[in-house]
């Protein structure tokens, strides 16, 4: 539960940093956000979660 807040958090703030910038319009983000609401309610959710997760993994076992 705790990676999936931080990537939520992680996505919007890198949003929130586009649409200040420019490089995202509202409308972009607007289809983005509802991409992620209806993908979350498919057969690939689970994939996606267990997938994100194993990247989180890996990524934290990494020494610098």
């Amino acid at each position: 539960m705790a990676i999936s807040i931080s990537v939520v958090l992680f996505l919007l703030v890198l949003a929130v940093i586009f649409l200040r910038n420019g490089g995202l319009k509202l409308s972009h983000a607007v289809v983005c956000a509802l991409l992620g609401f209806f993908l979350a309610g498919t057969s690939m959710a689970p994939t996606i979660r267990d997938g994100i997760a194993a990247t989180a993994t890996v990524v934290s076992s990494l020494q610098p």
